[in-house]
């Protein structure tokens, strides 16, 4: 279908990558991954024809088209949700205006005995077979079932688009690409804007189509489900196994390994004919040996070891002051957009020091919690902040408020005061902005460059509280491992928006779960919290609740009251016992067995033995009060 060779690419004279070479077939699903900066989007966007390349071919098969889910779009104002998505069947739309200038003309008209009469029947025969073939009669109803794939209400499509943010913008742009039926798709971060139902259905639906996908993700769970094939860029080279990512990361380790004993072992073998060349050369009879030997290095052809880039942000959160005990008070806010309920009278006080996880659905209120304490949304109740709180803030879309036009260096000086003005090149270099690099402009940046920049900004600041919302978009794997690092030595309090369970493991100590306009508070950190919804990951408890019709059984019965604080914190001290009950019960009984099956083997040998018995009876004893206190605490916890 597609097919590139030997292409170059640069930027200002510095070359990005070289000598890039692979081939798309029908069926192949790519995951197109590397490091921010490493070319991923341009490559998207020099397949796509958006920009030039420098060397090179790139040839595609006559009448395959290509689509490129973009992340900058921009829609025409004024039209809604379903005139954009329209936009997919222009072919269809076009004659659609066409049949219906014909029918008024032949509603009109009376002279229906002429040749220009005749022409008219004619060509509405012609345009309606057309219309027929390219799928006019379905397009709508294939619209309407992509956009409520992608969450759309049916109440929203007559919204305009001029009224919807980014992600939702976004999501009709998804929309449009996957209905025009392209033979291949180019996707740059597509799940980045979607909630977890629809990231499902997008897998489900990439997982059927027939052409080729390339996409670029740092989702890694979206790429293992979708995906049959992994290139990475880096260093200026891509690495091509026919594997998901997870299964790439595991070959492409074991292969630079086997690389490595190679290369070792052709030192070795080198270093062994180097002294061998300079012993036989000092002898006239070993002249000819040593010549051969020579001969024989030119011809080796030497190891190359898979060059890794291990270069990486070095961020340090410190605390500015010390603040008071309670940080934060929020008392009785609630939050309507128009008719549509957000938060109801949530109450919240958080303590110095606390690291906290604010997880749930998309909708629910996360976002808008966090928006509503900094000040940027306004809402009912009242929103108080602790003695000598300074708050830091990352907004999800934090990397939009930059300005495009400005360069790296520039976005950083303005933002600088007295203080810091002299660390800004410094600081830039620790977030991989170095030498003439800080002379770029913003808006050439990628995704994740543009979240880097963001976060440095953000150091500018003092804080002492620090809010994060989704602070993971569009960063690579390696500069969210690093951030995660920062964030857990960071010694202020910390409040996390984020949908990724694995970001959050050894992050957060305490779950605020936001629910039906709600807050329920979970004792624990993110592993406990999924512990207690009985779910496997985020992506079971993200999914929309499907609640089935009440039975005979169930509809009498009240649903159980939410738990106290302090019934949650015994709950948790219960669950606790029992694990460590179950844990001792589990110990005694392999140590019984063990006992048994020593005393069926050697009895005579055991039975003469000292305080053999009265051990054995010991561990009875033991074993049959742990079954009573595990038995006591199942109790108490089923009464809770």
């Amino acid at each position: 279908m597609l097919n590139i060779h030997d292409l170059h690419v640069s930027f200002g004279g510095e070359p990005l990558f070289e000598e890039i070479t692979f081939r798309l077939n029908g069926g192949n699903r790519v995951g197109l991954i590397g490091k921010n900066g490493a070319g991923k989007s341009t490559l998207l966007k020099v397949i796509a024809g958006d920009i030039p390349y420098d060397q090179g071919t790139i040839a595609v098969e006559k009448d395959v088209s290509i689509g490129f889910l973009r992340q900058d779009i921009d829609f025409v104002q004024g039209r809604t949700v379903l005139e954009e998505a329209y936009t997919a069947f222009a072919k269809a739309r076009t004659i659609e205006a066409k049949l219906e200038e014909i029918n008024t003309q032949l509603a009109e008209r009376t002279d229906y005995e002429s040749d220009a009469y005749t022409q008219l029947i004619q060509d509405l025969g012609d345009l309606t077979h057309e219309y027929e073939i390219i799928g006019g009669y379905q397009y709508k109803g294939e619209t309407e079932k992509i956009l409520k794939g992608l969450a759309f209400r049916p109440e929203q499509f007559d919204m305009l688009t001029d009224e919807l943010s980014g992600g939702w913008r976004m999501r009709i742009e998804l929309a449009k690409l996957l209905l025009e039926d392209h033979d291949i798709l180019l996707l740059d971060e597509p799940t980045n804007h979607l909630d977890i139902d629809s990231i499902l259905w997008l897998e489900q639906f990439l997982q059927g189509y027939a052409g080729a996908v390339v996409i670029v993700s740092h989702d890694k769970m979206f790429l293992d489900n979708v995906t049959n094939r992994t290139i990475e860029i880096s260093l200026g080279r891509i690495y091509d196994y026919p594997k998901p990512y997870t299964k790439f990361l595991a070959l492409r380790a074991e292969m630079r390994e086997q690389q490595e004993a190679t290369f070792k072992n052709q030192q070795k073998e080198i270093e062994r004919t180097e002294k061998l060349i300079q012993k036989f050369k000092a002898k006239a009879s070993k002249a000819t040996m040593a010549q051969s030997l020579v001969k024989k290095l030119d011809r080796m052809e030497v190891v190359e070891i898979e060059q890794t880039d291990n270069a990486a942000m070095n961020i340090n959160f410190s605390q500015s002051i010390q603040p008071g005990k309670i940080v934060l008070e929020i008392d009785d806010v609630s939050k309507n957009y128009g008719d549509k309920k957000v938060l109801e009278n949530v109450d919240l006080t958080i303590e110095r020091g606390k690291r906290i996880a604010f997880v749930g659905q998309n909708g629910m209120g996360k976002s808008t919690l966090a928006k509503i304490v900094v000040g940027d949304v306004a809402a009912q109740g009242e929103v108080k902040l602790g003695h000598n709180v300074q708050l830091g803030y990352f907004a999800q879309n934090q990397a939009e408020y930059l300005d495009g036009e400005k360069t790296i260096l520039d976005t950083m000086l303005d933002a600088a005061d007295d203080t810091n003005r002299i660390k800004v090149r410094d600081m830039l270099g620790s977030f991989l902005f170095r030498g003439d690099e800080v002379e770029k402009k913003v808006k050439v940046l990628s995704g994740g460059e543009r979240n880097r920049l963001a976060l440095c900004k953000l150091l500018l600041q003092p804080f002492n509280v620090l809010i994060m919302d989704e602070p993971t978009n569009h960063l690579d794997i390696q500069s969210k491992n690093v951030l995660k690092a920062a964030l857990t030595k960071f010694e202020g309090t910390l409040i996390v928006v984020s949908h990724d369970r694995e970001f959050l493991q050894g992050l957060t100590e305490l779950v605020y779960e936001f629910r039906d306009h709600k807050l329920k508070l979970y004792l624990g950190d993110i592993d406990y919290y999924l512990e207690q919804r009985k779910a496997m990951d985020m992506r079971e408890i993200e999914k929309v609740d499907e609640r089935p019709a009440a039975t005979s059984n169930s509809t009498n019965k009240e649903a159980a009251p939410a738990m106290t604080y302090e019934e949650q914190k015994k709950q948790k001290s219960l669950n606790n016992r029992l694990s460590k009950a179950e844990s001792q019960i589990n110990q005694l009984e392999k140590e019984i067995k063990k006992l048994d099956a020593e005393l069926a083997a050697n009895y005579d040998e055991l039975a003469a033995k000292e305080g053999f018995f009265d051990t054995y009876q010991e561990k009875k004893k033991s074993l049959e009060s742990w079954m009573e206190k595990w038995e006591e605490i199942s109790l108490e916890l089923e009464s809770l």
